[in-house]
């Protein structure tokens, strides 16, 4: 997943712009995320890109950039 694809399923599910979305991007401080938005996140990306976020892992991804490295790292 590039980090073009992740960022419009971001905006698309967070409804938030485009340019706030980066690497460094908190989800709850900068990008609106609360817990049922980012659960709904999760699934979104889930779904794009085959990797399974696990419940117990998702309230230590903090930011944009932690998404990546989780869904890199777990890609099969």
């Amino acid at each position: 997943m590039t980090f073009e694809e992740m960022r419009d399923i971001i905006v698309e599910t967070l409804s938030c712009d485009a340019e706030d979305v980066t690497m460094e991007a908190k989800l709850s401080e900068d990008l609106g995320a609360d817990s049922l938005a980012a659960v709904e996140l999760s699934m979104a990306l889930e779904e794009a890109s085959g990797v399974t976020i696990e419940d117990d892992d998702l309230p230590n991804m903090k930011t944009v950039g932690d998404l990546m490295s989780y869904i890199e790292s777990h890609k099969a």
